[in-house]
């Protein structure tokens, strides 16, 4: 009986992941452009920078909300800002107004995403955590990879207000089903203690220490190409919406064809290190081939930004495997911590790539460069932890 409502609380959040992930991908690569109306595009990592600190501070009070009110009510409330926010990118045309629910839907994406966390902790296990994990990033891929073609479709003239309120359209079927089928989830008794001493515990531990830099080095990887890599290929290479769709989408197929076997096979055949390692080899190649492709071959673009994301959904379900195995639902506190390394990573990124711009007139071309060194820096902490098997 336990195993069975487990089963249907995971494929729950399963499919709470799907649409939540397809709400989150359809805007995401167009939202630098959008902000683009409105400031220069050398200050758009400005926007990203704020929203991010903003999100650290949520993270912080996470687990002491999630103590007080439990995650269900801490997620309804999450989800019910997203929709006004997005209802308002949708309808509204006051750019000060637009700014501020910008904001509110960068910030509320990620917390959601930890509430998630917790949701797939409660229903499971540390001997099928790589299944777990490996199933659950598969659903959330599988909108990833087909939303920038959706994307491409629906955007023209460059009319974002069509985007964002296709966005909130897929996150009311997010919202059923929190209320439908996660409303009797039972809390754990988290244990919400400060940060600083969280901080100490995970640094304290070699293993936690360095899968947790190697988390943050690639949030720091999507920050770059996440803001950058759209605003490139449109401007300076000259590809359309439609276009940079169909790249888009071939290029986030990894994530769907590659992390549940990887997840699998990190349960059953291999460690984590090996896998983890070899993630970050191919993402340095890959990301610094980019500054070297200056031509329009659809072919070619995506196929090196595809081999991009082999090597960065490798290391994504490694990083995820290795962390849950150590941890469960009940250190709130260090899961908040693993998730800030997105805002962190958001903050740094798009700080060091307008500092480049800015102070040493970097053309954006060899952002690309210095992301594949960065990457290869994570060898460093991948090579350093101690496999779960």
């Amino acid at each position: 009986m336990v195993n069975n409502l487990k089963s249907q609380g995971l494929f729950s959040v399963y499919l709470l992941g799907f649409f939540f992930a397809f709400h989150t991908a359809l805007p995401t690569y167009i939202n630098s452009s959008f902000l683009d109306i409105f400031m220069p595009e050398k200050l758009v990592g400005v926007i990203y920078i704020l929203a991010s600190i903003l999100t650290i501070f949520g993270f912080l009070v996470m687990p002491f909300l999630l103590k007080k009110f439990g995650n269900y009510k801490i997620a309804f409330l999450l989800i019910s800002l997203n929709l006004i926010a997005l209802l308002g990118l949708a309808i509204l045309q006051i750019p000060s107004l637009l700014l501020i629910f910008f904001l509110i839907n960068l910030i509320s994406i990620p917390l959601v995403y930890f509430s998630t966390d917790i949701f797939l902790e409660g229903f499971s296990s540390n001997l099928k955590t790589g299944r777990i994990r490996g199933i659950y990033l598969t659903s959330v891929n599988l909108a990833w990879a087909l939303s920038p073609f959706i994307s491409g479709l629906i955007l023209a003239n460059n009319e974002y207000w069509k985007i964002y309120l296709a966005s909130f359209i897929f996150l009311v079927p997010v919202f059923l089903i929190l209320l439908l089928n996660l409303r009797s989830f039972k809390d754990s008794e988290y244990h919400a203690t400060h940060i600083l001493e969280t901080v100490r515990t995970v640094w304290r531990n070699n293993d936690l220490r360095n899968i947790f830099i190697s988390n943050f080095l690639l949030f720091f990887f999507y920050s770059w190409m996440t803001i950058y890599t759209p605003l490139y290929l449109q401007k300076n290479i000259g590809f359309s919406w439609g276009e940079i769709g169909i790249i888009f989408s071939i290029m986030l197929l990894p994530f769907v064809l590659l992390q549940f076997p990887l997840g699998r096979l990190a349960d059953k055949r291999y460690g984590e290190k090996e896998i983890l390692s070899l993630g970050f080899v191919i993402m340095a190649i890959a990301t610094g081939v980019i500054s070297l492709v200056s031509g329009g071959n659809m072919f070619v673009w995506a196929v090196i930004l595809f081999i991009t994301r082999i090597g960065a959904c490798t290391v994504e379900i490694m990083c995820d495997t290795y962390f849950f195995k150590k941890v469960d639902c009940l250190n709130a506190n260090v899961i908040s911590l693993y998730r800030m390394s997105g805002p962190f990573a958001y903050i740094l990124g798009p700080l060091v790539a307008t500092l480049l711009f800015n102070f040493f007139s970097f053309d954006i071309k060899y952002l690309f460069l210095v992301l594949g060194l960065i990457m290869i820096f994570g060898l460093r902490f991948s090579l350093s932890i101690k496999d779960t098997k």
